[in-house]
């Protein structure tokens, strides 16, 4: 079974006015450009309450780094009190919605994804060395590589999410 560590878990709140489809769209296209993760839609899930919304969202978004190394991205969407409003923009009428958003994401490097050395237990004592003592800096580059990923995603949805909240 492959190994899989958690690098990081964070996430970004904003309640405010956003539009949900063009967020949803950025996000997607900043993980699928800016990271090159191969992402699917694990959960959508929408609940009326009145004029209000609730909306769950799960992405995966995966990229093989090496023969032994994989990224993973776990993105979660929870949208609270989302509604449909008007707002006055340069004098124009423009619809979009309010509500309370939270994004989680979490990081995680894959080991060994496809259990070379799993079968048996002087594989994973070969495993142990390997990583320990020979390809411990790349380890360490792979780690940078799938917080920076994670911390940047996280601080691009920040940015547009205050952007979209001044119109």
């Amino acid at each position: 079974m492959p190994e899989e560590d958690t690098i990081i878990k964070s996430s970004v709140k904003h309640k405010g006015f956003f539009t949900f489809a063009d967020l949803y769209r950025f996000a997607y296209d900043w993980l699928k450009d800016e990271t090159g993760l191969d992402v699917t839609e694990d959960k959508y899930g929408e609940k009326l309450a009145g004029n209000e919304k609730e909306i769950d969202v799960e992405w995966t978004g995966e990229k093989k780094l090496t023969d032994y190394f994989k990224i993973k991205v776990k993105v979660e969407f929870e949208i609270k009190k989302l509604k449909e409003v008007e707002i006055q923009q340069e004098g124009k009428k423009i619809k979009t919605n309010q509500g309370d958003v939270k994004i989680t994401a979490k990081g995680i490097l894959i080991k060994d994804y496809d259990g070379k050395f799993e079968r048996t237990a002087f594989r994973k004592f070969l495993r142990s060395v390997y990583e320990r003592w020979i390809i411990t800096s790349r380890v360490d580059q792979f780690e940078d590589k799938v917080f920076e990923d994670v911390d940047e995603f996280l601080a691009q949805i920040k940015a547009w999410l205050a952007l979209e909240g001044k119109r």
